[in-house]
């Protein structure tokens, strides 16, 4: 664990007596799949790093509605917000996937992010990232129709989780249904109806909790 922790990008830039220091202080825990991580509004102390598995990020409207904000893997950390910001937690946290963390408290991060300038610049640039991702969502639910929303959503797990096979890659995204459509802010329906379209098309195979991407061009002139 620790080697594949110290490739984690936010503390690659770590000198050997800050990484000893810091790696003596964190908590290492395993979570079912389904398992909650923390809930919108609970307290925010602590910063999270996926060792394995999968992790999705969530909000919900008052109606009991969920938006899927996010769906994040190894080497990926959650809970950063509240270390810039303290206060109530913005999001909800769910193991999507049995997952293994590694957990940091923001007292302990604190005093590197000081002397380590580098861990700081991290930190603001997964900000920033997740600024852009947040933008982008929104201008997709604005310009974008479901189906190239679908085809977007699909080509950027193909990217995070997407293997070589025979055919052309297959992305073992672990969602189910609902949750995909919750990933793309549209009904399951609707969703449902776009992926029968692709498939039908011959650009993507449907299997359970997972889907293979036949044709990459063509998903990528319909996320256009």
């Amino acid at each position: 664990m620790d080697d594949s922790l110290r490739r984690v990008s936010l503390f690659a830039g770590l000198d050997d007596d800050s990484w000893r220091s810091l790696r003596s202080r964190l908590k290492e825990s395993a979570r079912p799949r389904g398992a909650l991580i923390f809930a919108e509004g609970d307290a925010g102390g602590e910063l999270h790093v996926i060792l394995s598995g999968k992790v999705k990020i969530s909000r919900a409207a008052v109606d009991g509605r969920e938006n899927l904000l996010a769906v994040l893997g190894p080497g990926d950390l959650f809970g950063e917000l509240s270390l810039f910001n303290p206060g109530a937690r913005t999001a909800t946290a769910t193991a999507i996937t049995d997952a293994q963390l590694a957990t940091f408290s923001h007292d302990d991060l604190r005093p590197v992010i000081i002397e380590q300038p580098e861990v700081a610049a991290e930190l603001l640039r997964v900000l920033a990232e997740r600024l852009r991702q947040t933008n982008d969502a929104m201008a997709d639910l604005v310009f974008t129709d479901v189906p190239g929303r679908v085809a977007k959503a699909l080509l950027s797990l193909a990217e995070r989780f997407g293997e070589t096979d025979p055919d052309g890659v297959r992305v073992h995204h672990d969602l189910t249904q609902e949750e995909l459509a919750q990933l793309v802010g549209a009904s399951r329906e609707t969703v449902n109806k776009a992926l029968s379209d692709f498939a039908g098309r011959g650009w993507l195979r449907v299997d359970a909790r997972a889907v293979v991407l036949l044709d990459l061009e063509r998903l990528r002139r319909r996320a256009r």
